[in-house]
């Protein structure tokens, strides 16, 4: 089966929209979306009802944590990350809230785990930037591959059976094959607000059979985004961010 992995929408309706695009061109079979779908981006509603219906489809769901923060003014955020979600709370309807704070932490299936920081401690919304991050994650599951999002930066990290780790950022369109002889952390990058340097979108394929992820780039009409943010009040620079890709 291809599985099309995706995290951090963050509400950017052109972003997520070519990335569908392109992962149904690719011939994806599933659909994993490893949330954040809402926070800094304008299109809050249209983002939340497109998860929804692709859950109801089959798709898998788990949140983050600008998606707990709706329903969680506890929930810390910097100030420009605050604002957005202040805006978003009144733009969501009582459905879509509900959706979002329903959403699992975790899911597992087969040999796969998927979570939107990190495994040791979902809820603490830790970021893994480093093996030492990975090796933590990957030690508090026995699952052969974990998938995750939360940093807007794409990696690839691995364990091997005496626990030496090691880690680098893959290539796009560049297939890589997760040896069963290791386990395997995959921080895939942002569809909504990508923060490597590269403004387009970022989305993953796995291939079940092969063992192969794929990272995928994807251009889009990053001046609508942008001038959509704009127009609603936003903080300028959640608009400005999406052209440089930081």
């Amino acid at each position: 089966m291809l599985l099309a992995l995706f995290a951090d929408v963050h509400a950017n309706r052109q972003a997520f929209a070519a990335c569908l695009e392109a992962a149904r061109g690719r011939g994806a079979e599933r659909f994993v979306l490893l949330g954040d779908f809402v926070g800094y981006g304008a299109d809050p509603e249209w983002t939340v009802d497109t998860v929804m219906q692709m859950a109801e489809e089959g798709a898998i769901a788990v949140c983050g944590n600008h998606d707990n923060a709706i329903g969680n003014p506890s929930e810390s955020m910097n100030d420009v990350a605050q604002a957005a979600i202040d805006w978003t709370r009144g733009r969501l309807n009582a459905a879509q809230r509900a959706f979002l704070a329903e959403l699992p932490l975790v899911c597992e299936e087969d040999d796969r785990l998927y979570v939107h920081s990190e495994a040791s401690d979902p809820a603490r919304w830790r970021y893994v930037q480093s093996t030492a991050d990975a090796a933590r994650s990957l030690a508090s599951t026995a699952a052969q591959v974990t998938f995750c999002g939360h940093i807007h930066r794409p990696a690839l990290y691995s364990m091997s059976v005496t626990a030496k780790m090691t880690g680098f950022v893959p290539t796009a369109g560049v297939g890589v094959q997760l040896l069963k002889g290791r386990r395997w952390l995959a921080v895939l990058g942002s569809v909504g607000q990508p923060r490597d340097g590269n403004p387009a979108a970022c989305f993953a394929t796995y291939d079940t059979e092969k063992r192969e992820i794929t990272y995928c780039r994807v251009g889009y009409d990053i001046e609508t985004a942008a001038n959509r943010i704009r127009a609603n009040g936003l903080p300028l620079w959640l608009a400005d961010r999406l052209l440089q890709g930081r």
